[in-house]
Parts: C-alpha cells; sequence; structure tokens
C-alpha cells in the first residue's frame, strides 16, 4: 500500500499527500461494550468537536490494556455523558473499562498540528496538549514493560 497520494500540481510543484494524525483522545476509558450493537464507537460528542472528531468519521481505536487496535468509525454520544462505547465485533476486542486512544488522521501535502486531549478515568478532559509530543513518556522500554496493566472487564 503506498502511504503518500499524489495530489494536483501546485505553483507547478507535484505535492505528496500523506495520512497525518489531527485529533487524538488520549487514555479515555471505555464506559461500554456491547456486542448486540450495529458497529461502531459510540463518544460523548464535547469530546469529539474538542479535537474536530466528526460522526461518522473513521478512526483507529488502541487499547492501552489489551493492545489491541481496531479501526472503526464514530457515533455522537450525548454531550456531558463521557461515554465511551465500543459495539459490534470491535467490543469483542476492547471491553468495558479498558484504558483507550482514540485517534483521527486526514490526508494532507504539509505537517499538521494534531488536536490533543488527555482524559481522566471518567473520560474529562483534564489537559490540552500543544500538539503530539512525547514529554510524559516512561524513561525507557522497560518502564512500560513493568507498569501494571489494568484488567478488562468484558460484559
Amino acid at each position: 500500500m503506498n502511504r503518500y497520494i499524489d495530489a494536483a500540481s501546485v505553483d507547478g510543484e507535484q505535492n505528496e499527500m500523506r495520512q497525518v494524525l489531527h485529533a487524538k483522545l488520549h487514555n479515555g476509558y471505555t464506559t461500554d461494550a456491547n456486542v448486540d450493537y450495529v458497529g461502531s464507537i459510540e463518544i460523548d460528542q464535547d469530546l469529539t468537536d474538542a479535537v474536530g472528531l466528526w460522526p461518522g468519521e473513521r478512526v483507529l481505536v488502541v487499547s492501552n490494556t489489551s493492545g489491541a487496535r481496531l479501526e472503526t468509525y464514530i457515533i455522537a454520544g450525548k454531550r456531558g455523558t463521557g461515554v465511551i462505547s465500543m459495539n459490534g465485533a470491535a467490543a469483542r476486542l476492547i471491553g468495558r473499562g479498558e484504558q483507550i486512544i482514540v485517534m483521527g488522521f486526514e490526508f494532507s501535502a504539509k505537517p499538521v498540528k494534531p488536536k490533543v486531549v488527555l482524559l481522566d478515568e471518567r473520560n474529562r478532559i483534564v489537559e490540552w496538549l500543544d500538539g503530539e509530543h512525547n514529554d510524559r513518556a516512561p524513561a525507557s522500554d522497560e518502564a512500560v514493560r513493568q507498569a501494571p496493566a489494568k484488567k478488562s472487564t468484558n460484559p
């Protein structure tokens, strides 16, 4: 798969489009996992609005708890509830109570400064990050391997 898309010529120069991170909800927690629901991830619309994600937008979801990764699309959840619900088959990969990251990407011919927020255990925004950076990364891979993992509480 080619990671670049040729774009129209601008000022006589050919531009290459790349898929880059534009939005990230970092360290949220799934409030539900419903296998019987028809697909997708439901997210509190206050959270999606904060980082510029749209209902229907394709997102990458990563579980910090299990390491599972999946792509799905967003359904707008009720504002102010903190809901982040995995639905359909995705609920078999990421269960209720798992810590997750939700990322949206866009095509761009130039670098994009993503909108990134840190969430607390109730999915409230506790910090706006100035783009994507790694200031809070553990000092080594060993620190990551020794960090306790939260157990999934699949329904």
